[in-house]
Formats: structure tokens, C-alpha cells, sequence
């Protein structure tokens, strides 16, 4: 994974699932060509076939379980969804908590699949503890900002800085109501190897627009 990233997450809007899906990803896929830059985005479960068919970016699944193929009625294996060309997943998102002993073995399962595993965190300390489980990037997302119009490296950008020095330069993404690029531009010098992003793309008018916004500071 090429960074810094922009990593934009579908969440399970209207807007950006189903046939919305595939347009959105069609979007992003298009800066990406436009660009070169490194753009993924992370889409609901009922959208990955179709959507990994539609683009050439890297795609996410939002959440996987650590269990295999097998009798596990709505479960999420991660060797399925390296089968369908996932390229990673996301794991622990604030919306999606999962205890710390379920997402050792969640990361360990994703990994062993072939899948780049980000881990959400709440805080700057919650991400030092979890980095130890060996994923690829920390996704460090203060609840409070998440889907808001004040951005984490606007309202709180020590927080930038103290998961920089906790959990490692080379390891950290942030998140939670991060919306253009000044934003990331203080996030990028602040240590930060990316933004993960939903709102600021999936809820904007002109989603093409928002991606070249937030990646500008990428060039």
C-alpha cells in the first residue's frame, strides 16, 4: 500500500451503498488514474464483488471475523474476501468495537489471508496497545469528531502528534471529521501517513471534488 493514503469509508449510507456503490468507487477510481495518488476506499459487505469488479483501487472490507470457510452463518472469513480481491480491511472502527482478545485474533486471521489490516482507535494510548497485534496502520479516530464539521487536526491536532510518538511515524493514519485538505495538510505534517475519511466524501455534493480536495496535499 502506497502511502500517504486516502482511505474513504462507505459506511452503510444510502447514498454510498448498492448501485451508489459502484458509482461513488467509480469516482474515486477515476482521481486515482487522474492523480496517481493512493486512494482506497472501504465499502459494506454486500458491495464488494461488485464494486471490486468496477475499480482498480484498492478495495476494503470494513470489518472481517477471525474465523475460516466453513459453518459461520453471517460471519466475514478473510480468506472470502481475499477471494473476491479484497485488498484489506478495516477492524475495531468506533461503530464497530470488537474486544481486545477478538481483534488480536481478527488482525492475525486478516493477516495470515493476505489482507492489509488498519486498525481503528479511539485514542493515541488505545492505538499504542493495539499496534502490537501487528497491523499495517492505526487509524487513530477521537468518537466525538467523528462525522462532525471540526476536524481532529483542526480541534485536536496533539492528538496527531501524541500518536505519532506512541505508536510510530510510519504506522499512523487519522480520521474523524476530517473534510479538505487543510486538513490533511496539518495532519501530513504532523506525522500522519494518511486521513481516513466517510462524511467528507460520501455526503458531499460533489464527491469528486471532496477526493481531489483531500488529496491535494498528497502531490
Amino acid at each position: 500500500m502506497n502511502l500517504p493514503l486516502l482511505l474513504v469509508n462507505f459506511k452503510a449510507y444510502e447514498q454510498s451503498t448498492g448501485f451508489n456503490a459502484v458509482a461513488l468507487a467509480k469516482i474515486h477510481d477515476e482521481v486515482a488514474n487522474e492523480t496517481g495518488l493512493s486512494i482506497a476506499i472501504a465499502v459494506s459487505a454486500v458491495d464488494i464483488k461488485d464494486v471490486v469488479a468496477a475499480v482498480k483501487i484498492p478495495v476494503f472490507a470494513q470489518h472481517c471475523d477471525p474465523v475460516d470457510f466453513g459453518a459461520r452463518t453471517g460471519f466475514l472469513p478473510p480468506k472470502l474476501l481475499k477471494s473476491l480481491g479484497v485488498t484489506g480491511t478495516l477492524l475495531n472502527h468506533s461503530e464497530h468495537q470488537i474486544s481486545d482478545e477478538v481483534l488480536q485474533k481478527s488482525v492475525e486471521a486478516a493477516k495470515a489471508a493476505g489482507l492489509f489490516v488498519i486498525v481503528c482507535a479511539n485514542t493515541p494510548e488505545k492505538g499504542a496497545e493495539v499496534v502490537k497485534f501487528g497491523p499495517d496502520l492505526i487509524a487513530v479516530e477521537p468518537p466525538e469528531l467523528i462525522g462532525g464539521d471540526i476536524s481532529v487536526a483542526k480541534a485536536k491536532p496533539d492528538i496527531i502528534v501524541k500518536s505519532v510518538e506512541l505508536i510510530g511515524r510510519d504506522k499512523v493514519l487519522v480520521g474523524a471529521g476530517v473534510k479538505n485538505g487543510e486538513d490533511t495538510k496539518i495532519a501530513l505534517e504532523l506525522g500522519a501517513q494518511g486521513i481516513l475519511v466517510a462524511s467528507g466524501v460520501t455526503n458531499s455534493p460533489d464527491p469528486k471534488k471532496a477526493i481531489l480536495d483531500l488529496v491535494r496535499p498528497f502531490a
